[in-house]
């Protein structure tokens, strides 16, 4: 399953390459959020390496500890799950908070989905 279309795919090199030259205060927003539909783990993605396969964000493995870092796009997409499934994309995700926010808010809580529910609930409390 193809989960970056050719806009998003196109995005996320935009980003590679600005980390690539060493942009001042690159911190871009995660532009797509992959997910294991019958378990735990979720990946908030910001930037995809010129290779086509190397992409950066947030990964949350389920385990309790979320890490900043590179995973393989081939990998996720290759990856099988029980009755057919496959990694999705969430379709309505969409973020203003950068990466390093997603990263504190994910250790804090222990998860993205539990950092998910900090800054909601951050974002309804100011006025």
């Amino acid at each position: 399953m193809k989960l970056l279309t050719p806009a998003l795919a196109f995005d996320l090199r935009m980003n590679g390459a600005a980390a690539a030259r060493g942009a001042p205060g690159h911190d871009p927003a995660p532009l797509a959020k992959l997910f294991n539909p019958m378990g735990a783990a979720t990946w908030l993605v910001t930037e995809l390496d010129a290779d086509g396969d190397t992409l950066f964000g947030l990964a949350d493995l389920g385990f309790g500890c979320p890490e900043m870092g590179s995973f393989s796009l081939s990998e996720i997409e290759g990856t099988r799950l029980p009755f057919g499934l496959c990694i999705e994309r969430d379709l309505f995700f969409t973020s203003t908070e950068p990466l390093s926010v997603w990263a504190d808010s994910a250790r804090r809580a222990g998860s993205i989905m539990g950092a998910a529910a900090l800054l909601a609930d951050a974002s309804r409390a100011v006025p």
